[in-house]
């Protein structure tokens, strides 16, 4: 079984340390200690909450919540327009996403630099890759 620090489950679940280590506290997700003594969480219940919040499911963590399969809740970092398009640039939590729109949809939404958005993504074609480590 593959086991996760805090520092790296909270990274993969967007939030702080800070809420992992209260999860533990509360009992909502259990830590071990790895042979440094080092605190981990088991890499099957960080995936399991990351699943629960993508559906929606009751119980999740409140700052898991709102999140979605296919949602990235983040802040406006950047808009380059022109008269027809605009490249709009998001932070989501370590993510960077980009996205290119109309510019009269950026007028239309009011978007500027600072502003809280969402980024949808439908990907026909998504690919999976490794961190090289072994489980």
């Amino acid at each position: 079984m593959a086991y996760l620090r805090i520092t790296e489950a909270a990274a993969y679940l967007g939030v702080s340390d800070d809420s992992v280590r209260r999860w533990i506290s509360n009992g909502k997700l259990e830590a071990t200690q790895d042979a440094t003594g080092r605190q981990v969480v088991a890499g099957q219940d960080i995936a399991a909450l990351a699943r629960a919040a993508a559906e929606g499911r009751p119980n999740v963590p409140d700052e898991l919540a709102s999140s979605a399969r296919n949602k990235f809740t983040g802040l406006v970092t950047r808009i380059v327009a022109d008269k027809v398009m605009s490249q709009v640039e998001l932070q989501c939590g370590p993510f960077r996403v980009v996205s290119l729109i109309s510019t009269e949809a950026v007028e239309e939404l009011g978007l500027e630099v600072g502003s809280p958005a969402i980024a949808t993504v439908k990907a026909t074609n998504v690919v999976i890759e490794t961190t090289g480590l072994a489980p």
